[in-house]
């Protein structure tokens, strides 16, 4: 198993590049092909839409600045993935989260932002939550700024549970490459064998992993798994998302809410 095609979002923000430049750098590792997506929906005056016969040049001006945006996404990804030989771009007038949604399709990995980037046109912006929910890939989410990943050394924040299950085996491309994994669960003493299960899986697929259980310090788990990230010093953390309903971390907090909002290294999430 391997990445043969990394698809990354793309916008008129000023992080896109270096988000683009990441995924350009693992395509090349993997001798992948990446294809940026963008989608724009036009700012129309409410109550009008695209086949409207009022205020006719007015809707057709609005629909060429989309085009305009869509067409500045297209020269931002191709400059910054020049380096890469197999290149695809995928843009349409339509709202990001379906176009998102049915051109992932095409990827065994999705590459988004992880908030929308300054200077991003409304009606442009890919909703990482969205991703999650709806690519049905795994989802590699970039703190704004980043343009690099070296996964030498990557956490696993462990739990039991379908998603945690599906985030490691679609990592185990990454896996495999780094120097050292530590599959990260916060339980009591009871649950070794638990974690020392999923370290020998992970030997069976040539990952070199370690075993840390940790007990609970009173934070939040997303801050234990930040925590361990630091102290490991790694630069890529691999969980599964929304173990509860979005809907419900919206309202009252959750580990990938939580993740969302404030890590600082990348997180490739499975669903």
């Amino acid at each position: 198993m391997s990445f043969a095609s990394i698809m990354v979002a793309v916008d008129d923000g000023l992080h896109a590049p270096a988000r683009v430049r990441l995924a350009a750098g693992l395509a090349e590792r993997f001798r992948a092909r990446v294809v940026g997506v963008a989608a724009c929906v036009p700012d129309y005056p409410r109550g009008y839409g695209e086949t409207a016969v009022p205020m006719g040049m007015v809707i057709e001006e609005i629909r060429r600045a989309a085009l305009g945006r869509l067409d500045k996404a297209e020269q931002a990804f191709r400059t910054a993935a020049c380096l890469i030989d197999r290149v695809e771009w995928r843009s349409d007038v339509a709202a990001p989260r379906p176009f998102l949604e049915g051109q992932s399709r095409v990827a065994d990995l999705v590459v988004v932002g992880r908030h929308a980037d300054e200077g991003v046109t409304r009606g442009m912006a890919a909703d990482v939550g969205d991703a999650l929910m709806g690519s049905g890939r795994p989802v590699l989410v970039v703190p704004a700024g980043l343009e690099h990943l070296e996964a030498k050394r990557v956490v696993i924040g462990w739990k039991n549970t379908l998603q945690t299950r599906r985030a490691v085996s679609d990592a185990l491309p990454i896996l495999r490459r780094a120097e050292a994994v530590q599959v990260f669960r916060v339980g009591p003493g009871e649950d070794r064998p638990e974690v020392e299960d999923v370290v020998r899986y992970l030997a069976l697929h040539a990952v070199n992993a370690s075993a840390h259980l940790a007990k609970p310090s009173g934070w939040t788990v997303a801050d234990d798994l930040r925590g361990t990230t630091r102290a490991f010093g790694a630069d890529l953390l691999v969980t599964g998302a929304y173990g509860y309903s979005r809907l419900r971390e919206w309202f009252f907090g959750g580990v990938t809410h939580d993740l969302l909002e404030e890590a600082s290294v990348c997180c490739l999430m499975s669903r």
